[in-house]
This record gives C-alpha cells, sequence and structure tokens, in this order.
C-alpha cells in the first residue's frame, strides 16, 4: 500500500456475504467493494467463516485488501438482564479447529431456532408458503433477516422493517431466542484464534453504561466499532471518545448485507479511513511477537 496515498483510501471493516445472511457471495462482495474503490474490506459472516477463502481467492487478482473476521453472536449481564452483543473478530485464525467446532454448534443451535420461529409465525397468523429457505440455508448461518425477506416476498408485510417490528424483534410473536456464549468467551475464542475483537455496533447496546466495556476489556476487548450505518454523528463522536478512554482501536463498516429489492448495497457509503486497518494491524503483529 502506498504510503503518500493512504490518507485518500477508505474501508469498510463489516461485510456479510450469503455465508450468513447477506445477499452476495463472497466474490461479488469483492468485485462490488473494487467498484467502490474501497483499499480494504473486512468479511464478518455471522457465526461463519466459510466465505473467506472465496473472498480472498477473488481478492487476489485485484487490489483489494481482504480482512478475514467474524461476527460472533454473544450475550453479556448487566444490570441483572441479560443483553445480546455481537463481537466482531479480525484478524483470526478462520481454519482453526476450536473455532469451528464452536461454530458447528452455534450454526446447529441456529437451525433450531429457525424451526421454531417457522412455528410461531404459523400460530401468529403469518405462515409461510415457502419455507424451503431454511432447509436451504444448509451450513449457512440462518437469522431473523432470512424469515424478513421470506415475508416480505410473500407479502405478508411490506417491508423488512414491518417483518422485524410486527414478528421478529426480541418482544414479538415470531421471535426465539437462540443459543449465544457470553461475551466474554467470544472475546477469548477471538484471542485464541490470534484475532483482535471488538464490539460490533454499540448503539444496540446500553452503551452510557461504562461498566460493560470495562468488563468487556477485562475479558481482553481490544476495540470499539464506531462507525457504523445506524450511528448518528453524536454517536460516532461518543464511540469515538470511548475508544480514546479506555485506549480502544476504532473501527469501522456499513454492516453491508448486499442489495435487497430497489435498495442499493451499504458498502462504501461511509468514510472510514484505512489508518483503521494499519492499528488493526499493528495490533495483530504485537500478539504475534507476544
Amino acid at each position: 500500500m502506498n504510503d503518500e496515498n493512504v490518507s485518500d483510501l477508505y474501508v469498510d471493516m463489516h461485510v456479510h456475504t450469503n455465508c450468513s445472511d447477506g445477499a452476495f457471495t463472497p466474490k461479488e462482495a469483492i468485485e462490488y467493494a473494487s467498484k467502490m474503490k474501497l483499499a480494504a474490506i473486512g468479511i464478518t459472516d455471522h457465526d461463519s467463516v466459510d466465505g473467506i477463502d472465496e473472498a480472498l481467492k477473488a481478492a487476489s487478482k485485484t487490489g483489494l485488501e481482504v480482512i478475514p473476521g467474524i461476527e460472533l453472536s454473544s450475550e453479556i449481564i448487566s444490570n441483572s438482564q441479560k443483553n445480546e452483543m455481537h463481537i466482531l473478530g479480525y484478524y483470526i485464525d478462520y481454519k482453526s479447529e476450536k473455532l469451528k467446532e464452536t461454530l458447528t454448534i452455534l450454526k446447529k443451535a441456529r437451525y433450531e431456532r429457525a424451526e421454531k420461529m417457522l412455528w410461531n409465525l404459523k400460530n401468529n397468523g403469518a405462515e409461510l408458503k415457502d419455507d424451503s429457505f431454511v432447509k436451504k440455508a444448509g451450513n449457512r448461518a440462518i437469522g431473523r433477516l432470512h424469515f424478513a425477506k421470506a415475508l416480505v416476498e410473500e407479502k405478508l408485510v411490506g417491508s423488512i422493517e414491518e417483518a422485524f417490528r410486527r414478528y421478529l424483534a426480541n418482544d414479538k410473536p415470531a421471535y426465539a431466542s437462540k443459543h449465544y456464549v457470553s461475551a466474554h468467551d467470544a472475546i477469548k475464542l477471538i484471542l485464541n484464534t490470534g484475532g483482535v475483537p471488538v464490539v460490533a455496533h454499540p448503539y444496540y447496546i446500553n452503551y452510557n453504561d461504562e461498566n460493560i466495556f470495562k468488563l468487556l476489556i477485562k475479558s481482553g476487548l481490544m476495540g470499539i466499532e464506531a462507525w457504523h450505518i445506524k450511528h448518528s454523528e453524536n454517536m460516532v463522536k461518543k464511540f469515538l471518545s470511548l475508544a480514546k478512554k479506555f485506549n480502544l482501536v476504532a473501527t469501522g463498516g456499513s454492516d453491508c448485507h448486499g442489495p435487497y429489492k430497489e435498495k442499493p448495497p451499504t458498502m462504501g457509503r461511509m468514510r472510514i479511513p484505512y489508518s483503521v486497518v494499519e492499528k488493526l494491524r499493528k495490533i495483530k503483529e504485537k500478539m504475534v511477537k507476544t
């Protein structure tokens, strides 16, 4: 990478493929990132690393840098309540046997959850005529977005947002809880595979409770996703301030799930500096040396 041009380079460190709940194949994600003139992207599928090899192979024919990553579903207890939390891992050893064992358990749990959600929809007046997408998921990490799209396709709702609002959100009738690892264990798993753990889209958790971050840092958290497609400018400032206060690396990404109907992909819409990759790489290099 040319140092003199680094300040003009941008990245997207939160990209999903169809190996979880994205619309792009890994190859298509690379092609779109190149089209958007990004310098680097992080492939961070939910509880899956199956798209990384294909992405790396596709990127080898371009100037695009691919950071092997993952987004692990986890939970943390705060104020006597369980909160869902996603932990991103960057520069992981995605071929780690320990990682694969954990992901196999999580994928099985996701499939069982999907079957329960089908039943819940049926019993709440929103039975899907075509539920083959659950069976077709195979080894992919199936999630609520798959259901939201199916509900839209069958015209049971008018939009993905409505699907969540009426049926799929945590307190709605079709919701089914899933098996989580603790945030502590998710961080440790990422560290044990040589990765850099980063809390994803902190907007979704009680980010005003700094004790949460203190607990995560004790477990080994190294970063916070400051830039996100749903973070307002004030939120970004808040998270950048938190990163500085706790000496965490600030990362960012669009949380791209590819195109859907008339909506274009979010990838590349945000101006996230290449320096994010440089900082993550330095942390990774330091971990390797120690």
